[in-house]
């Protein structure tokens, strides 16, 4: 008899609201793409932040600041991804970009 996975981040959230778009998220996003061996998952997180902060999408941040970190991004570095973007994506989503990371990491810190 085989031990049934965890439940992933997006079952516990949204399992029962949206079952479909949990499956796609786990199996497809996470599953296959965060999987593929073209880009490093820290290369993916560096992408993956830089969208969040240019599109203004601060709720996803919750999820893939701390990601970042834990694929090898440095908090200096994600600073300063911010800080670069702001010149490109507008400095409002720079400022709450940076105001979403301060909260974030702050609670990374021992």
């Amino acid at each position: 008899m085989s031990n049934p996975k965890p439940e992933s981040a997006a079952q516990k959230a949204l399992g029962d609201f949206a079952p479909k778009l949990v499956e796609l998220t786990d199996e497809v996003l996470f599953g296959d793409v965060w999987e593929r061996p073209q880009l490093s998952k820290r290369d993916r997180s560096l992408i993956t932040c830089a969208a969040l902060v240019a599109t203004g999408k601060t709720e996803q941040m919750d999820f893939h600041f701390p990601r970042a970190l834990e694929n090898g991004v440095t908090q200096e570095e994600l600073v300063e991804l911010i800080t670069h973007l702001a010149f490109y994506t507008g400095w409002p989503n720079a400022m709450s970009a940076v105001t979403r990371a301060r909260a974030l990491l702050a609670k990374k810190q021992p």
